[in-house]
């Protein structure tokens, strides 16, 4: 199988490796594999070989065919059309990504409560579809204007007002249920 055919699995062994509550560097020694690669391969940055696949499953206890079924059953496609409405939400707040998802991402059209404070223990990024903003973070303000992004790391509070009328503000985020680390 060459590469544009290889399978991308590596939520499915993330997961599967989790569930063991097994380290990469104890999957590495059961598989001969090092943990680098098996880092890209849970991060989709390499595609296993099919051997390769197949000593990653024996040493999670599974097989190859399981890897690829949690794979494929794990793949979603959704479209969320403009203007569509999410339940739940306020006037305003439209969910553009729809699910439980490691990817978390609002649209927020006009002006919302500008005094609430949000801190989130993942990262964000606020980017300013149309209009003008302003984000408190950390103490300082930052002014915004189409087409700007405000990236925050988790952990930052920080507040934001639409500062023109018809301002469109997405932010897109590590889901809260999610736990970033880095490995």
């Amino acid at each position: 199988m060459d590469e544009k055919e290889a399978p991308r699995v590596g939520a499915a062994v993330k997961r599967r490796r989790r569930a063991l509550q097994l380290t990469l560097a104890v999957v590495a020694s059961r598989s001969g594999l090092s943990v680098p690669f098996l880092s890209q391969v849970e991060n989709d940055r390499a595609r296993p070989s099919r051997r390769s696949l197949e000593l990653v499953a024996e040493a999670l206890e599974t097989t190859a065919g399981e890897l690829l079924a949690a794979a494929e059953a794990s793949r979603t496609i959704d479209v969320v059309r403009a203007g569509e409405r999410s339940p739940g939400l306020p006037p305003g707040v439209r969910a553009l990504v729809r699910g439980r998802h490691q990817l978390h991402a609002l649209e927020f059209t006009g002006e919302q409560d500008a005094g609430r404070e949000f801190q989130h223990r993942n990262d964000e990024l606020l980017y300013v579809a149309d209009g003008a903003a302003e984000v408190e973070a950390e103490g300082r303000a930052h002014r915004l204007g189409r087409g700007d992004t405000l990236y925050l790391s988790g952990g930052v509070r920080h507040r934001w007002r639409a500062t023109e009328p018809g301002t469109r503000l997405l932010v897109v985020a590590v889901g809260d249920h999610v736990e970033a680390e880095v490995e």
